[in-house]
């Protein structure tokens, strides 16, 4: 499928600091729009349901795999996170650039249904500052700290599928990076054929 709009997926290990990019990364560039999952795990501290996740039963989650309802879904840390196809497709199709976390599961399938996704995989500087981060959030007990330190490897050892890697040692540096990919992709030949179509008609480019 070729849509004229961007669709950038963003994945990391929990801790590594995603969710905070993403959020900052929106603030900066009013031509990115988010594309909200739909979740079985509780909400967290603030997060408000339409606005982080759509937060849905083990069973509603179950009831949309069998429609065919998601772009992509997974499994993570026991809980089921899955994107609208719908919802997705008409943004792209629009003509939106769309950012869309994920695990690194989801977006590796994204990559086979959406040829033009630009996979983006956030990087903790450290393995001892990667559970710094998880223990100064303060939302997990030491034994759920653990876990999560081990599905780190396993999700780390991912990057090498991915077509960028941020390292998240200086917030502010790795902001400027994601920056950095949006704008470069957008510059692409092909991305500016997808989204000026009418001016490489104008030039007969191909």
């Amino acid at each position: 499928m070729d849509y004229p709009g961007n669709l950038f997926v963003v994945a990391a290990p929990s801790g590594a600091g995603k969710s905070s990019l993403v959020k900052a990364l929106l603030e900066l560039d009013a031509r990115l729009a988010v594309s909200i999952s739909h979740t079985t795990r509780p909400a967290r501290g603030q997060e408000q349901h339409g606005r982080e996740y759509w937060f849905i039963s083990e069973p509603e989650f179950r009831a949309k795999i069998a429609a065919g309802d998601f772009f992509e879904w997974a499994q993570v840390h026991g809980n089921l996170y899955g994107t609208s196809k719908v919802a997705m497709e008409q943004r792209i199709a629009g003509g939106e650039d769309v950012v869309l976390e994920v695990d690194w599961q989801g977006a590796l399938q994204i990559k086979t249904l959406f040829e033009h996704a630009v996979l983006i995989f956030i990087l903790p500087p450290s393995w001892e500052e990667l559970r710094q981060r998880l223990t100064r959030r303060g939302e997990d007990h030491p034994e759920v700290i653990d876990q999560r330190m081990v599905n780190a490897r396993v999700e780390v050892a991912q990057a090498r599928h991915f077509n960028f890697v941020v390292i998240n040692a200086v917030f502010e540096t790795a902001l400027f990076d994601l920056k950095t990919i949006v704008h470069a992709q957008r510059l692409k030949y092909a991305s500016q054929r997808r989204s000026k179509s009418a001016v490489f008609k104008a030039l007969q480019l191909p």
